[in-house]
C-alpha cells in the first residue's frame, strides 16, 4: 500500500471509530505498517485537513487522534442539530473542576471545597461518564476515590490532564485589566478657573 492509500485507510478506520485511537490501537489494527510510517501519515493527514480547509481536522484528544469539525464551524452544526450541546451548571462545572485538578479526591474532600453537598452532581457527573470510581481511599471508612474519564478529555478537547490550564493562568483570566493612570491635561484654550474672593 502506498502513503495515499494509507491515509485513507486512517480516514476510515476514525470516520467507524467511537472514539479517540491511540497511536498503539493503530499500530495493532495496521500491521502491516510500522509505527513510523503511521505517525507521518498522520502528521500529513492532519497538515492536509488544514491547508485544504476541510470540513474535518484531525484532532489530538484524550490520548488518540479523532476527526472533529473545526472550532469555527459550531454556529452551523447547532443550527443542523437544533440544540445546544451538553450544558453544565455551574455546581458540576465547579465539582469537574476540583476532581480534574486534585484527583484522586474523595467525595467529602470535594464537598469541604465547595462547602456544600454534592452527591446529587456527583452521580450526574458518573452518569455523564466525565468521572469514574477509581477505587477506595484507604482510610477508615474506605471513602470511594473519583477521577476523570477518557470522555472528559473528549469533551473538553483535551489531549491529556497536563494541558489543563494552570491555576496561573486561571487566576490570570480572573483578574480585571490594569490601566495606567494618565494625568488630566488642559485643554488648549481651555480659560483658567475663575478665582474668586477669599472674603477677607
Amino acid at each position: 500500500m502506498t502513503a495515499k492509500s494509507l491515509k485513507s485507510l486512517l480516514e476510515s478506520l476514525f470516520f467507524v471509530a467511537e472514539g479517540p485511537l491511540s497511536l498503539d490501537r493503530l499500530t495493532a489494527v495496521l500491521e502491516e505498517f510500522d509505527r513510523a510510517e503511521i505517525t507521518l501519515a498522520l502528521d500529513e493527514l492532519a497538515t492536509e485537513c488544514i491547508a485544504l480547509e476541510r470540513g474535518i481536522i484531525l484532532a489530538e484528544v484524550a490520548g488518540g487522534y479523532q476527526l472533529r469539525t473545526p472550532s469555527e464551524h459550531t454556529e452551523y452544526l447547532k443550527r443542523l442539530q437544533r440544540s445546544r450541546g451538553a450544558k453544565f451548571s455551574q455546581s458540576a462545572l465547579e465539582s469537574l473542576a476540583i476532581i480534574a485538578y486534585r484527583q484522586p479526591v474523595t467525595r467529602a474532600e470535594v464537598e469541604y471545597l465547595r462547602g456544600v453537598d454534592c452527591g446529587g452532581v456527583l452521580k450526574t457527573l458518573l452518569e455523564r461518564k466525565l468521572i469514574r470510581i477509581l477505587g477506595k481511599k484507604d482510610v477508615p471508612g474506605k471513602p470511594l476515590v473519583y477521577g476523570t474519564t477518557r470522555e472528559f478529555l473528549e469533551v473538553f478537547s483535551l489531549k491529556n490532564l497536563t494541558a489543563l490550564p494552570t491555576i496561573k493562568e486561571i487566576q490570570d483570566l480572573a483578574e480585571p485589566p490594569v490601566f495606567e493612570e494618565q494625568a488630566e491635561l488642559p485643554l488648549e484654550g481651555d480659560p483658567s478657573p475663575p478665582e474668586f474672593p477669599s472674603g477677607e
